[in-house]
């Protein structure tokens, strides 16, 4: 695990070097933003089949009903007459 760490790393710091225009003396500063652009995407990163994102919308109740799910419909309250 800790090797594909670095080996998305140090491809990326390369890449963003490559970007720049292959500035000299920059490299310590391209490593330290794909370090930083990885640790964002390990902390977006969602299980393969969803279940992490379905837990969390359950938890904080916003999980959305399913296309296929019967929809109740919803009764206005009446006007009052006068």
């Amino acid at each position: 695990m800790q090797r594909d760490k670095d080996v998305w790393i140090n491809q990326r710091a390369y890449a963003l070097w490559e970007e720049e225009g292959r500035p000299d003396g920059r490299s310590a500063e391209h490593w330290q933003q794909a370090a930083e652009e990885y640790r964002l995407l390990e902390l977006t990163k969602a299980s393969t089949d969803g279940s992490d994102l379905i837990e969390r919308l359950k938890a904080m109740g916003r999980l959305m009903r399913s296309a296929d799910a019967p929809v109740e419909p919803q009764r206005l309250p009446r006007a009052k007459s006068g």
